[in-house]
């Protein structure tokens, strides 16, 4: 079985184009998703505990997300150790994921493929493009947030030129062409 990346920068529509995969019956294993899962197993859970102290999870046991991305993002520290805790735990549950599939191919759908160097972990990459007008005003309309916000969390990723450079397949979310035919072209080449 292949396994493909599948990335876009923010806005670019990487879960819209997912769920046509969906449609023709391939397996995406949504990487944000399966993450935010990871924070509830009692062994991972304990590590970030030790850490951050027990304020980080509220008393119903969920995951204090805006209290931790507090600590996250004042210190480079603070986020290496959780991607050293989540990360091999979420190429295990995508292992064990993947064992279980039938397909020619999963794929795995993630923002950062790039900026951590995930690439070399899969036979191809698909890259979802739009521009940058196009991006911004879907995620300020999605998130209901301001301009400034968007640039800021856009200024974190690389640059959709050097990606498209880097993928092996491009899909094109701009509303130039069609975004199915170009799904189901992709898929053929895939499947073989």
């Amino acid at each position: 079985m292949k396994k493909i990346g599948i990335t876009g920068n923010i806005g670019s529509g990487k879960s819209y184009v997912c769920k046509i995969f969906e449609k023709l019956g391939i397996p995406v294993f949504y990487s944000d998703d399966e993450t935010k899962k990871l924070y509830l197993i009692p062994s991972v859970k304990e590590l970030i505990i030790s850490r951050f102290g027990q304020e980080v999870y509220f008393d119903n046991g969920t995951l204090n997300r805006k209290l931790l991305s507090y600590h996250l993002f004042k210190n480079d520290d603070a986020m290496r150790f959780i991607e050293s805790v989540l990360y091999p735990a979420l190429n295990q549950h995508f292992d064990k994921w993947c064992d279980v599939q039938k397909t020619p191919y999963v794929l795995y759908e993630s923002a950062i493929l790039f900026e951590k160097d995930y690439c070399k972990y899969f036979d191809k990459i698909i890259f979802v493009s739009a521009s940058e007008d196009i991006r911004l005003q879907r995620v300020m309309l999605r998130d209901d947030c301001t301009e400034e916000n968007v640039r800021s969390r856009m200024r974190l990723q690389l640059n959709e030129d050097l990606k498209i450079s880097k993928a092996d397949f491009v899909i094109y979310n701009d509303g130039t062409k069609p975004v199915e035919p170009q799904v189901q072209e992709i898929n053929k080449l895939l499947c073989c």
